[in-house]
């Protein structure tokens, strides 16, 4: 029993020093800042979660844009890499708010709609990239992935449109 309890204690200080080590909790999505996981744990509905990852989605893109087009001394390909993955991050965590709304049957027209929009947007932007980027050689395979899921979100979003209920319609006595 003894030999138990210790085990259970090394194993609890061992999660504590880890999560210490890396200066952050460990359920917080590594490709948001504190104050944007912040902002989606403080959202009141999934219109509004799915708003903000689509929001912090585009910030990624700028970004992206602006490493493209003043590279950094050190870890440019890193830093694009990481951008695209962040970016990535975003729309996968979007389309799956968008499905656990369904689940839930929450009014999420407007986060699917927005999605519809937002990721058609997105894509013109990847392909243009694809075709005309930059350095394509050193972020090529997570652009290839951003383009495929950026593809699925808006696929989803478009079969969403059909299960989400419709407005209401005021009917007039």
């Amino acid at each position: 029993m003894r030999f138990t309890t210790r085990f259970v204690w090394a194993f609890c200080f061992v999660l504590a020093a880890a999560e210490a080590a890396l200066g952050r909790p460990l359920a917080q999505k590594d490709y948001l800042t504190s104050v944007e996981a912040d902002k989606i744990r403080d959202a009141e509905t999934t219109n509004d979660r799915i708003k903000l990852f689509l929001g912090f989605a585009d910030d990624r893109l700028k970004k992206f844009h602006y490493e493209l087009d003043h590279p950094s001394a050190n870890r440019h390909a890193d830093m694009l890499n990481s951008l695209m993955n962040a970016y990535s991050g975003c729309v996968d965590d979007a389309a799956d708010l968008i499905q656990l709304g369904i689940e839930k049957q929450e009014n999420i027209r407007q986060g699917v709609d927005l999605m519809a929009t937002r990721t058609k947007e997105f894509l013109a932007i990847l392909e243009k990239l694809s075709t005309d980027g930059t350095e394509l050689d050193l972020y090529k395979e997570n652009l290839d992935d951003a383009i495929e899921g950026t593809r699925d979100a808006m696929n989803d979003a478009e079969k969403a449109k059909k299960k989400v209920a419709p407005p209401p319609v005021r009917r007039k006595n």
